[in-house]
């Protein structure tokens, strides 16, 4: 990565996301009884942290870190958004309760959140927000393939969105670990809007 430290969020954000699965895979067998309580409950507020707390500012910074230095303010709503998302997430997580279900294909996850349609899709925003409004190409195509997976995801399964959206958002690392690896280190072919 040598020359290409605008990139060091972007090639974080799988390792996150892997690290986030594995950390789901242990809610679930928790939550079947086959862990201590006391695991599975740190296994869950650990999983919550990571996706309540860290990737809604996480994914904005990232992006922004790859915007040319004078198209940066483009992303500092989606990052304020997401710090305040964030933060409304991490006081429903304190207040309590936290729950989680098993459920066929997924896991669901209960935080008691006052307004949760507004605040899920101002979390959405601050996410997909940020993709879309990049001046490159592959990272707005990447925003709107997100953006019809979320209405996909919550048209089909809104009781699993996040669970389904954190295994969906792990499987496209792929394509961010593929974008940090071979993508070109200079601005000038990749960018669509002017500087």
């Amino acid at each position: 990565m040598k020359g290409r430290r605008d990139h060091i969020l972007l090639a974080a954000l799988p390792l996150v996301l892997g690290i986030h699965q594995l950390i789901e895979s242990v809610v679930w067998w928790g939550s079947e009884g086959d862990l201590p309580h006391e695991l599975t409950r740190t296994a869950l507020w650990v999983y919550l942290l990571i996706a309540f707390v860290v990737l809604p500012i996480m994914v904005p910074l990232a992006v922004m870190a790859l915007e040319p230095q004078r198209r940066r303010w483009r992303m500092v709503p989606f990052v304020g958004l997401g710090g305040a998302v964030s933060i409304r997430l991490l006081v429903a997580m304190v207040s309590g309760p936290l729950g989680v279900r098993v459920q066929p294909w997924h896991l669901e996850y209960s935080v008691r959140l006052g307004s949760g349609g507004v605040v899920v899709g101002l979390y959405v925003v601050a996410i997909c927000g940020a993709l879309l409004f990049s001046g490159y190409h592959h990272v707005f195509v990447f925003g709107l393939v997100n953006l019809v997976a979320v209405g996909l995801l919550a048209w089909l399964l809104i009781d699993g969105f996040a669970s389904l959206w954190c295994g969906y958002a792990a499987i496209t690392a792929g394509a961010i670990t593929w974008h940090v690896r071979y993508a070109p280190p200079h601005r000038d072919t990749p960018y669509l809007l002017s500087v």
